[in-house]
């Protein structure tokens, strides 16, 4: 009897039970759904934030790719520069390098450095190191060739920040910018030196010969305790080539320079080019002469328009040295 009550009383209240969980899962749905929403706004909001940051850093990558590339272009106008000088117009070379320098500076590298102050610029390294490394290379070459000295980072950080706003964290060149255009420096020096070698300006080639020297020196030993220096030690192999080069030429010129004439007109013992009589001798004349006449021969010969002139009046070798003593 009572275990039919209290299954009639379980059978009556299953359906009480059934509807009240119906409740609880359409009432569920809803907010659910409306959290659903919410999260998915947000994700896309952010999302949104992370595409326009991405967006404006690619665009600045732009810019600044840019910005080195000019760097480069215009610091190695100012090497070329350099490359001019000899020791008849050093300062007017000089200066004019100088000058152009000056203009690198206060507009393309002032136009990098208003893309990067006050931003987490290292990011962008790899996009404006060429066109910093250019500038330290074309700066220093200036500096070498002016004063024989080298022109530290501090010196080009110093020069660099009259550039940058006072309120805005300054772009700063790093030591390994910095050391890699120093590597480039020694292969301008090295043509450098070649340069002034075949000018006669030994001393100035075995001045270039022990900086240089020097360089590869102090660098083989920062070199292999850096981090990230596969491009240094790239660098290093192509800097010790340029240090034998210049070893080579002056060792050459040392060694041999007893073999060579100086210069005509000359009195300088050290120049190694080949000097000529300062004064033609009557035997010389007449042999230039004779060597002119046969090539003027086989010019009427082989070219027959010539042969209507009549205005040459040259019939034989000492009309030529009669025009060569004129």
């Amino acid at each position: 009897m009572f275990q039919r009550l209290s299954s009639l009383t379980l059978m009556a209240s299953k359906p009480h039970r059934l509807h009240h969980l119906a409740g609880t899962v359409f009432h569920s749905t809803p907010n659910r759904a409306r959290t659903m929403t919410t999260e998915a706004s947000s994700m896309a909001d952010a999302f949104t934030k992370y595409a326009d940051y991405l967006n404006q850093l690619n665009e600045k990558r732009e810019r600044v790719v840019k910005a080195s590339r000019d760097i480069t272009h215009n610091s190695k106008k100012v090497i070329f520069q350099v490359h001019r000088l000899s020791k008849y117009n050093r300062n007017e070379v000089l200066e004019k390098a100088e000058k152009d320098l000056a203009a690198v500076t206060d507009q393309y590298m002032a136009q990098l450095i208003k893309e990067l102050e006050g931003s987490d610029f290292w990011k962008l390294r790899r996009a404006y190191s060429p066109g910093v490394q250019e500038y330290i290379e074309a700066a220093t070459f200036c500096r070498f060739c002016r004063t024989g000295t080298l022109l530290n980072l501090d010196e080009i950080n110093a020069t660099l920040l009259p550039l940058s706003d006072p309120s805005l964290e300054p772009l700063q060149i790093n030591v390994l910018d910095y050391l890699l255009g120093l590597a480039d420096l020694t292969g301008e020096l090295m043509r450098l030196a070649i340069g002034r070698i075949s000018d006669g300006e030994i001393d100035f080639a075995q001045k270039i010969c022990k900086f240089v020297r020097d360089i590869y020196r102090e660098l083989t030993l920062v070199v292999p305790s850096m981090d990230d220096s596969h491009d240094m030690k790239t660098k290093m192999d192509t800097m010790l080539q340029s240090v034998m080069k210049i070893e080579n030429a002056c060792f050459s010129v040392h060694v041999r320079g007893s073999e060579y004439m100086p210069l005509l007109g000359s009195n300088d013992p050290n120049s190694i080019l080949l000097g000529v009589p300062d004064i033609e001798t009557e035997y010389d004349l007449i042999v230039r002469s004779k060597r002119l006449w046969k090539h003027y021969k086989e010019l009427m010969w082989t070219c027959p328009v010539l042969r209507g002139f009549e205005n040459f009046n040259i019939s034989g070798p000492s009309d030529i040295k009669a025009t060569l003593t004129a």
